[in-house]
């Protein structure tokens, strides 16, 4: 009954962290504690009668109920929803808020219009790392401020530090600055750095990364652009880092990169290892992340290795070496949610060896996940925390049963199956939920590296070691993990480069992902459903395919991407899906690809590249490692950039797609839209979708407006998207229906007259991505995205 309590309590605390997301949430959590209490009291009270009346003796009751039935008194149930609320207040209270003083109060409100240059001083929070725009990253805790006066600038640079007032401020902040600058930069280091602050912003698009929410979950605020650093000490205070730099160094020395790294980031994880990205996105697309992440995996083979050396010493020293072990990886990797929660566990399963008993693992994952909810409720919305307890949730309960249906194969390789299966099966509907995506060939593949890893993760561990002692001796037994390595990530490579190896099944909501997690707990705890467990299956990929593919086969929608440079439409119709535009390097990877697979778009139909702010093909090179198009329109005026070209049509004939050159005035005519480039100078794009005419301009002078209109190039359109300096000129000469340009330069007196007229004005870098659907409407995300918040 103790236990049972415990249970419930623990239960409950967890519910009141995950009721945050609901309005009053807390209060709902305590309403059903007090249904059940009442409940449960009702049943309590005619069971005291019956016993009373077959036991004859009140001394018996209780014993005679409890046996009866297993629940707990009714005021657990009271006491559990107390501490739902509880647990709701107190994740209210733990979430970051600024300061009076925090530096963020000082920070410009969007970091496209950068003016004040400041001196920001503080600490080095961490070590540097590349961002994937070649530019060192770390964080800072600030503690002063220097404003710098505009008319100083040219005395900055040529050394001179003129300064404001000095401000004390308080708390991080999201630095870049180019590589260089950042190259042997230390945790606890003094430091002053010359930039612009600014805020970070939210996604602006469907699918888009929301890198102010990832920031507000570090604990900050504001971020500041360097262009210089300047040292204030060069002292080199003691720490941990420093262990895992030598750990790295010796492992790099004759391995190289990538496999150097890569056997550090799988023993310390990649959090804590600048692992090269083109690595992660590699194991990420395979399905093979959790290779990269220090978790359970790490804290078992310490142990076990731990325990098998010392199998003949006493349980004292036994215990005494685990846990030295386990505190030193979790040093080491750094005090990430997934790591605390395995050394938790290790450290249960010291305690069952004290003792001499068997730890019921699913016990020791609640208590686990209850200590570290108590010292970071924040934690619950981590996604690395939700990922990892799910894993290891589905390796307690769903392995075992997984490996018993695999009873006419060897132990070894039913194991083997079954473990990334049990796995897979408790993540995916999370992950399905964050990135609309599914990894076809994640299973087959944990199955075939599961022994590369080991031996990897085993050698590492051993040559990080003896590299703490002599580094060279060290490098040297890493040096023996070269090819496990190389032929680890030849075979991840071989997979993600498969046709179909992930594939996009659309954004499924919360309803549906609590819906497929309560049929896999019912196929783990009602025996009906554990026979029928194929049906539950079933239902489960109903309830992921079938709205997707409703969805995708009825959909009528343009949307107008968020992309600061070019007009990006998104167009699908019914199945069909176009692609006008794909902006510069990196807007097909950060935009456009995040906002076709959140809808289940798996190819592109019909592609225009109309080249409206130069001549590269990044953005479509980027798609097409993930996506097929099947045809694309190019213009290319005068060939200047024949190797982007060559690489765009090698690319689509590997993919069986079709490259045409779109030349000025050819009339493209398919089913979805017709498109005709009319002006290559502007340039000047004419679009007829779904019987509305849009009109995209580019660059355009005072004077050519009316030349343009007299020839006919320039008509009114319903909708017409043009850079922020030709927008008061056109509206007025052309007087669309819709107006949409990427910014708001406009005065406030030009901008009030323009909204007198019949024309609606949208910005995107103010509206997010722009989306028009058959009802007439126009929808900006960033608005309906705050109304749904709003409900919240």
């Amino acid at each position: 009954m103790m236990q049972t309590s415990g249970i419930i309590i623990c239960l409950s605390y967890i519910l009141g962290l995950l009721f945050t997301a609901i309005p009053w949430g807390g209060l709902w959590i305590l309403l059903l504690g007090v249904v059940g209490a009442v409940f449960f009291r009702r049943i309590y009270a005619n069971l005291r009668k019956f016993a009373l009346k077959r036991e004859g003796a009140v001394g018996k009751t209780k014993t005679v109920i409890n046996n009866w039935i297993g629940t707990p008194h009714p005021r657990i149930w009271l006491i559990a929803g107390v501490v739902g609320l509880l647990a709701s207040v107190y994740w209210q209270l733990r979430v970051p808020q600024p300061g009076i003083k925090d530096i963020s109060q000082f920070a410009a409100g969007d970091n496209s219009n950068l003016e004040q240059l400041v001196i920001v001083r503080g600490v080095v929070d961490s070590n540097p790392r590349v961002t994937r725009s070649q530019r060192g990253q770390f964080w800072l805790a600030a503690t002063q401020l220097d404003e710098v006066k505009n008319d100083s600038k040219v005395l900055l640079e040529a050394g001179e530090k003129p300064m404001g007032i000095p401000k004390g401020v308080t708390g991080r902040l999201y630095v870049t600055v180019p590589m260089l600058q950042s190259t042997g930069l230390y945790p606890g280091q003094q430091i002053a750095v010359t930039g612009f602050l600014y805020k970070p912003t939210a996604a602006s698009n469907p699918g888009g990364f929301d890198f102010q929410k990832y920031l507000r979950q570090e604990g900050t605020f504001a971020g500041l652009i360097g262009r210089q650093i300047n040292i204030l000490d060069d002292e080199h205070p003691w720490g941990w880092w420093q262990v895992r730099e030598k750990i790295g160094r010796s492992q790099a020395r004759l391995l190289g990169v990538p496999e150097g790294p890569l056997v550090s980031a799988m023993v310390l994880g990649s959090k804590a290892v600048d692992l090269p990205y083109d690595i992660r996105d590699l194991f990420v697309k395979a399905g093979l992340a959790h290779a990269l992440a220090a978790s359970g995996f790490q804290t078992s083979l310490i142990l076990g290795v731990i325990l098998q050396l010392t199998k003949r010493a006493n349980k004292a020293t036994q215990i005494s070496l685990g846990g030295l072990g386990l505190i030193t990886f979790l040093f080491l990797s750094g005090f990430q949610a997934a790591v605390l929660r395995a050394v938790i566990m290790g450290f249960a399963a010291l305690v069952g060896l004290a003792w001499s008993r068997n730890v019921k693992q699913l016990g020791s994952l609640l208590i686990a996940a209850t200590l570290l909810l108590l010292f970071n409720p924040l934690w619950i919305w981590d996604l690395g925390f939700q990922l990892s307890f799910l894993a290891t949730l589905g390796l307690i309960v769903t392995a075992s049963s997984i490996t018993q249906r695999l009873d006419w194969l060897p132990p070894a390789i039913a194991s083997l199956i079954s473990v990334p299966l049990a796995a897979t099966i408790w993540t995916l509907p999370r992950l399905l939920e964050f990135s609309s995506v599914i990894p076809i060939y994640s299973v087959p593949l944990n199955i075939l590296t599961t022994p590369f890893i080991s031996v990897i993760s085993i050698g590492g561990m051993i040559s990080g070691l003896v590299s703490l002692i002599s580094p060279n001796l060290g490098g040297t037994l890493a040096s023996f993990l070269y090819y496990p390595t190389h032929w680890l990530i030849q075979m991840v490579e071989f997979f993600a480069n498969l046709p179909g190896s992930l594939v996009a099944v659309g954004s499924i909501s919360i309803w549906q992902m609590l819906t497929i997690y309560i049929l896999i707990i019912l196929a783990w705890l009602v025996k009906w459903w554990q026979k029928r467990w194929w049906f539950a299956g079933l239902v489960a990929v109903g309830l992921v395919l079938v709205p997707g593919w409703h969805s995708a086969n009825n959909l009528v929608r343009i949307t107008l991407l968020d992309t600061r440079t070019e007009p990006v439409l998104v167009i699908q119709d019914r199945g069909n899906v176009a692609v006008i535009n794909g902006g510069n390097e990196g807007t097909g990877r950060f935009t456009i690809l995040p906002f076709l697979r959140q809808q289940g778009i798996n190819q592109i139909n019909w592609a225009i590249a109309s080249k409206f702010t130069g001549y590269t093909n990044d953005a479509w090179l980027e798609i097409m490692q993930s996506l097929p198009i099947k045809n694309l329109y190019e213009y290319t005026p005068k060939l200047e950039d024949n190797i982007g070209i060559q690489l765009l049509q090698q690319q689509l004939q590997k993919q069986q797609g079709i490259y045409q050159n779109l030349a000025l005035g050819q009339l493209i005519n398919n089913a979805t839209m017709t498109a005709q480039l009319i002006n290559d100078q502007v340039p000047i794009l004419k679009l007829q979708i779904f019987n509305q005419n849009w009109l995209l301009v580019g660059n355009i002078k005072s004077q050519q407006i009316a030349e343009l209109v007299k020839s006919g190039d320039l008509s009114s359109p319903q909708v017409l998207w043009c850079p922020p300096e030709s927008l008061q000129d056109l509206v007025l000469a052309l007087k669309p229906q819709i107006a949409i340009s990427p910014a708001n330069n406009l005065d406030n007196k030009t901008l009030s007259s323009l909204s007198k007229g019949e024309t609606k004005l949208f910005f995107t870098g103010k509206d997010g991505a722009i989306q028009w659907t058959p009802n007439g409407n126009f929808q900006t995300f960033i608005q309906t995205t705050e109304n749904k918040s709003s409900v919240l």
